[in-house]
């Protein structure tokens, strides 16, 4: 099928595409990777009047990250909504300060995709599968969002209200994602992650995916924990509740059996064409021990590059 008619336009700045969301409203979508956007509008599951291209415009592709890790107080890795996947991928920065997203992206589409998909892009779309959105509400991520009035900022966790569905509005701008970096809690700290998902075939969306970072002292304690699931819910599914269990506990395999059954009194799936909710369950299950173990495993090889603070 073809797209139905549309307009378009490409502007200069910011300012210039919030205007024309502001003008437009909910007629303009913006495009910037396309690849969610333009199969919808092929098949007439979406039927813009406007098509505001924001690809080009720098403001949206900077990454930033401390120079250190830091001490005591977290820090912040910033990601410009623009970033191609594919950079992300492979930018040293995030292999070494923001791992887990780098290893999410590794299960993004194919590499086609990513070469063309943005950050943010995957963000805003709210797929309840997205392994970008996942890690974001799992890390706790901050949005920022830009209209003509100026930036306001939303946790990634408050950000999606139901599948296909966030709280951002139809003159608004996904500008930055702004990702915590764990502050270390002192000497011998061990950082470790992990991001695993089933799906049919590599590279279809996941039925159910789930990852997990973790903190570990010398002695093996988890000192703080953080893991969610996608494909499980209407929504990406951070479970702080878990990772809070987990504190103070040495992350043996029943401690980590006693997780993944918390993490099912925590979802409600559905039956649906691909798999039925009991099947889901027994994923979520499989998968929340399986990256608790890989991110110990990980923190304790010390496979993840990290800088001395100072």
């Amino acid at each position: 099928m073809k797209t139905a008619a549309f307009e378009y336009a490409r502007p200069a700045s910011l300012a210039e595409a919030c205007g024309l969301l502001a003008a437009h409203g909910p007629d303009a979508k913006l495009i910037a990777g396309g690849q969610s956007l333009v199969p919808m509008m092929a098949m007439r599951l979406a039927r813009p009047a406007w098509l505001i291209d924001i690809a080009r415009l720098t403001e949206l592709q900077r990454i930033s990250a401390p120079e250190v890790l830091p001490v005591e107080k977290d820090g912040v890795f910033v990601v410009g909504a623009g970033v191609r996947q594919s950079v992300m991928e492979r930018d040293p920065r995030s292999l070494a300060d923001l791992p887990l997203l780098a290893r999410a992206l590794r299960w993004v589409g194919h590499v086609q995709t990513r070469n063309r998909g943005t950050i943010g892009g995957s963000v805003v779309h709210g797929d309840t599968s997205a392994e970008i959105a996942l890690v974001a509400c799992v890390l706790n991520a901050t949005l920022e969002l830009h209209d003509t009035s100026g930036a306001t900022e939303i946790s990634a966790r408050e950000f999606y209200l139901a599948p296909m569905i966030t709280a951002i509005a139809p003159e608004q701008c996904l500008t930055e994602i702004r990702f915590p970096l764990w502050a270390a809690a002192g000497r011998h700290v061990m950082r470790g992650c992990s991001f695993e998902e089933v799906s049919v075939r590599h590279g279809d969306f996941a039925l159910v995916s789930a990852c997990a970072q973790v903190m570990l002292d010398a002695d093996g304690l988890c000192l703080r924990a953080e893991l969610g699931v996608g494909g499980a819910a209407p929504v990406p599914l951070a479970l702080p509740e878990v990772g809070a269990q987990l504190a103070g506990l040495p992350l043996s395999d029943k401690v980590i059996a006693d997780a993944a059954d918390a993490a099912i009194d925590l979802i409600d799936p559905e039956d649906d064409l691909h798999a039925t909710a009991e099947y889901r369950r027994h994923l979520v299950r499989v998968l929340v021990a399986k990256v608790l173990r890989a991110a110990k495993e990980d923190a304790i090889q010390g496979s993840i590059p990290r800088k001395k603070a100072g």
